[in-house]
């Protein structure tokens, strides 16, 4: 499955109690169609006693079982809370350009638009080589300093 067809079947809960597990999100959202994977940030802070950050992505084999998930779980209660439910967004480090992980110029999109054939990098490679030796060389005649005499 394509990055893009991925985010396309992935939903974004929010709101989740600290109790939420991932095989909780698992029950709740099963019946709405196949499961590929449940994503339950861990929080990353050593001092909070909440075992997630308090939102999850569910994705699912088939982007219109994922819409189907969002119609019917949107604002419903799970565990006490009220959750949100829509379509997850493509986090900006997924698209290629100045916040991706990747330099720009090792991207692929950036590659074939810029690339350089190997005929014409041994054309520019020549016309270097080909420079004369001598620096005065072609200056002959060119001795007298000034504006022509007519």
């Amino acid at each position: 499955m394509t990055d893009n067809a991925r985010w396309k079947s992935t939903v974004y809960i929010g709101g989740l109690a600290p109790v939420v597990t991932a095989a909780n999100l698992h029950d709740a959202f099963i019946p709405f169609g196949e499961i590929a994977d449940v994503a339950l940030p861990k929080n990353g802070n050593p001092n909070s006693t909440d075992t997630h950050r308090g939102f999850a992505y569910v994705e699912f084999e088939d982007a219109d079982d994922a819409k189907e998930a969002i119609d019917n779980m949107d604002q419903s209660e799970l565990f006490g809370r009220v959750i949100k439910v829509s379509a997850a967004k493509v986090p900006k480090s997924a698209n290629p350009g100045l916040s991706a992980k990747t330099a720009l110029w090792a991207q692929e999109s950036w590659l074939s638009e810029n690339a350089v054939s190997e005929e014409d990098r041994m054309v520019a490679d020549d016309a270097q080589n080909s420079r004369p030796e001598d620096p005065m060389q072609g200056l002959e005649g060119l001795d007298v300093a000034g504006p022509n005499p007519v």
